[in-house]
């Protein structure tokens, strides 16, 4: 290369301080994230080496007075810089070194500490899972207690029907005992009214432990309008009583394959819902309206009145258990509806009825 020595050892120097900047850069920029004593230590005898690079630099070109030195001819002070330059870098990669260490050991703890914290969490988690376990025990028991009660709540509630019309039927004959005016033929009609009465609740009894039991139900063939006409005629006297119009529209020959004793209360509690409703509405021109139609492979039967209607609040539940718009009502009544037509893979739901009022809509399968 043309050129003396010193030039060659000039250009080596500079190169050396060029990294050497690069390298306190770089340190700086990691000593912002990570204040270490040793990555100060670091910055100080990298900064010590550029500057003894530096004065090296500068001496080799404007201070020595020899212009074809080679390395180990030259002056003392140019050799004790140099000197001080390995001492320096040497220093550095002992500072690297215990950075690295210093380093590794942290990472360590920090595996350790993290170990540490896992089993923590997985004994937690235990517990948890130990602690559920013991509420789902908890919540089966309690379950288990809230279907008896609602098994006894279901046979109340729908027995309270017929032994309402027995119990009247019973005074109506006692009234026309003590006055001495019974006929045969009026007691036999009473006799057979309660006889009546009497296998309904029988009836009611058998399908409300099949419903609970989930046991097999016994389904049939049943004509609809018949199973209509027959309701009608168990709430005739309260229609009656109460001043209530039913409107009728059946198309003939609707054919469903079900339990005709629990459509028949199905049926029951929804009229019963109607005639409350209207009774509590104080309106004059009192109606019920009932429909069953044929739509596709489903019957649709339909049952509303032009009461007040349910509120917004209780339009989202008003199918589960122990949910009721009455303050005297149980709260059992639509959600046994809806286990009942489940049962037969149907369904029923709550819609507002045209000009205000209730209605609730059943789809069973056609038979």
């Amino acid at each position: 290369m043309p050129g003396t020595f010193k030039h060659r050892v000039a250009l080596i120097t500079i190169t050396q301080e060029l990294f050497l900047i690069w390298q306190i850069w770089e340190l700086k920029n990691y000593y912002k994230a990570n204040r270490t004593i040793l990555v100060r230590w670091l910055i100080f005898l990298t900064t010590f080496t550029l500057l003894g690079e530096i004065c090296r630099t500068l001496w080799v070109l404007f201070g020595s007075a020899q212009t074809n030195l080679f390395l180990y001819a030259q002056d003392a002070l140019a050799l004790t810089l140099l000197w001080i330059g390995y001492g320096s870098t040497i220093l550095v990669y002992v500072a690297l070194g215990s950075f690295y260490l210093e380093k590794q050991i942290r990472k360590e703890d920090h595996i350790v500490n993290a170990l540490k914290s896992t089993k923590e969490e997985n004994e937690k988690i235990t517990e948890l899972l130990k602690e559920k376990e013991r509420l789902i025990y908890g919540l089966m028991k309690a379950n288990k207690t809230a279907a008896t009660g609602a098994l006894s709540a279901s046979i109340a509630h729908e027995l309270n029907q017929p032994l309402g019309a027995s119990n009247l039927n019973i005074q109506f004959l006692k009234m026309k005992l003590e006055k001495g005016v019974l006929n045969p033929e009026l007691g036999k009609e009473i006799l057979n009214s309660l006889e009546a009465d009497n296998q309904r609740a029988a009836i009611i009894v058998k399908s409300l432990r099949s419903i609970f039991t989930e046991g097999d139900s016994i389904a049939q063939e049943v004509q609809l309008g018949e199973l209509i006409a027959k309701v009608l005629e168990i709430v005739g006297p309260e229609l009656k009583s109460k001043n209530i119009q039913i409107q009728l529209k059946v198309d003939e020959d609707l054919m469903i394959r079900v339990n005709s004793s629990e459509i028949e209360q199905v049926t029951l509690n929804l009229l019963n819902n109607a005639i409350q409703a209207l009774a509590n509405s104080g309106g004059l021109a009192r109606r019920i309206s009932i429909e069953a139609i044929k739509i596709g492979e489903s019957v649709h039967l339909s049952i509303s009145d032009n009461g007040t209607g349910v509120p917004p609040a209780f339009k989202s539940h008003l199918f589960e258990l122990l949910s009721t718009t009455r303050q005297t009502g149980m709260g059992l009544g639509l959600w046994l509806c809806k286990h009942i037509v489940t049962r037969y893979s149907g369904s029923i739901h709550y819609e507002d009825a045209v000009g205000g009022g209730a209605k609730f809509v059943i789809e069973l399968p056609s038979s």
